[in-house]
């Protein structure tokens, strides 16, 4: 199951440039993550300073 950015998001950007496969991209008011490109390798998840990415 792909990752999920949760509405806690700070829209920082960190765990964009994190993402290996580029499946994380600017939303309207979050950042979003592609699920059919996601990896479920959690590097996101490891570096988000609002602890706002689920897996």
């Amino acid at each position: 199951m792909a990752h999920v950015i949760t509405d806690s998001c700070m829209n920082c950007g960190t765990c964009e440039g994190e993402c290996p496969v580029n499946a994380i991209s600017a939303g309207d008011d979050k950042y979003v993550i592609n699920p059919d490109e996601c990896i479920d390798c959690g590097a996101c998840a490891s570096v988000c300073p609002a602890e706002a990415i689920e897996g």
